[in-house]
């Protein structure tokens, strides 16, 4: 099978996918339900020719409803979900059924087996490749530890803060890499404030070890981050914005993060989240989480929906009322 992301798409390319055969649109059942047809999976749609402007309304347009039958995915086009996931484009793919013999020889051929495999490869064979004292303010004996693999190619950051007594329970923050709230200070979530407060917590109490996770957006990447905050200016909340995107209510896995740990002589842990499923996932990969702590920062007039979103739609552990008493004032 032949498969192409609809970001990729233009006429040159529509052109020659028509010249393969028969092609259909592969959608998410979050963008179906977004289209009125509720699915438990993926599904597809005919595309008797590439039609760009009736892919994109398909894709990507609020307002838009299915306009043909939806029939069932098969495991290929599974597979080609997987492989925009991988890279972070639109989960949104148009893909041409043909005798691989047949596809063209510039086309890059992966097996389906090892699409369907690699971040399972990955988490397993994650190792450190470089470490280096980086002393932080208000943290000036912390150490920096890169690790490659887990999510991709992209490496991912252990940073072990003080001295941690790896006998007893390590306070560990697994921490999903935020452009806009960690290095901007963005007012539209409290994940600067997480990050910095979580730092500073865990050098005044004995040390601590925080990784630092290439998995912005809760696993979409920026620029499908930036489509969403482009819904949420228009209304809708956080969870809504990337399901009209056709993203479930989060892509992230934290079995690699587990892995890091453990490579790092970590084996009990006191975990520092408001996200039930970092916890869950510690403990399925085989870490004893001996104690959980909210990981809160401030409360803003431009956050507070996101927060709420949090709490109600995926039950993460968040107080709204106390972290008002504790906001600063103005």
């Amino acid at each position: 099978m032949v498969a192409i992301g609809v970001e990729a798409l233009d006429e040159t390319v529509a052109r020659a996918l028509d010249d393969l055969g028969a092609a259909h649109l592969v959608l998410p059942s979050a963008r179906l339900r977004r289209l009125g047809v509720e699915r438990h999976g993926p599904g597809i749609l005919a595309l008797p020719q590439i039609d760009l402007a009736r892919i994109e309304m398909l894709a990507l347009k609020i307002e838009a409803r299915v306009d043909a039958p939806v029939g069932p995915a098969g495991p290929l086009d599974g597979v080609a979900l997987e492989l925009a996931s991988l890279t972070l484009i639109l989960p949104a793919m148009v893909a041409v059924p043909i005798k691989p013999e047949l596809a063209p020889l510039d086309l890059l051929r992966v097996p389906a087996e090892a699409v369907r495999c690699y971040r399972r490869g990955l988490a397993r064979t994650i190792r450190a490749v470089s470490r280096a004292p980086v002393p932080l303010e208000g943290a000036p004996e912390t150490e920096f530890v890169v690790f490659r693999g887990g999510e991709g190619l992209r490496d991912q950051v252990a940073i072990l803060i003080g001295r941690p007594d790896l006998a007893k329970p390590v306070p560990v923050r697994l921490h999903s890499a935020c452009l806009t709230g960690d290095l901007f200070g963005s007012l539209k979530c409290d994940c600067g404030d997480q990050l910095r407060g979580t730092v500073k917590f865990m050098s005044e109490n004995g040390g601590g070890v925080l990784l630092y996770l290439d998995q912005e957006g809760r696993g979409n990447g920026i620029a499908n981050k930036m489509r969403a905050y482009k819904l949420q200016s228009q209304g809708w909340d956080t969870y809504d914005a990337d399901e009209l995107l056709g993203f479930g209510l989060d892509q992230r896995r934290f079995d690699f993060a587990a892995e890091m740990l453990k490579q790092l002589g970590v084996s009990q842990v006191a975990v520092y989240t408001n996200n039930p499923l970092k916890i869950a996932a510690l403990r399925s990969a085989g870490l004893e989480v001996v104690e959980d702590r909210r990981a809160y920062g401030r409360q803003t007039t431009e956050n507070v929906l996101y927060l709420a979103s949090k709490r109600d739609r995926a039950g993460h552990f968040i107080d709204l009322d106390d972290l008002a008493a504790h906001r600063p004032a103005e």
